[in-house]
């Protein structure tokens, strides 16, 4: 899993390439990124799966902030990105943690 940065000069964004490798996700037919950005929307547009087996995606997020997200396996699964910036808990499951992507 990892991710890169790219900050706008031309207004207050961050484009933002998540990439999820096939190790890290074997089996995963779909994943998608489910975040504070996107409402915790389950139903959002999945991740590119490219030929290698990897999945890829970029978004462009307002900077000045920190988000919280997972990564949304077939449907069932939350996984955390092992590269984010910290992690923060849930607030619903007492020990459970989110990944945080921090634009400040």
């Amino acid at each position: 899993m990892s991710i890169k940065k790219q900050y706008l000069k031309s207004k207050p964004e961050c484009k933002v390439a998540f990439r999820v490798a096939k190790t890290d996700a074997p089996n995963a037919d779909t994943i998608r990124i489910v975040g504070e950005f996107n409402g915790w929307n389950e139903n959002v547009e999945p991740m590119k799966k490219l030929k290698s087996g990897d999945f890829t995606q970029t978004l462009n997020l307002e900077t000045g902030k920190a988000y919280q997200f997972k990564y949304l396996i077939d449907g069932s699964v939350w996984e955390n990105e092992s590269e984010a910036d910290s992690t923060a808990p849930t607030g619903i499951v007492e020990g459970e943690f989110n990944s945080v992507l921090d634009l400040n």
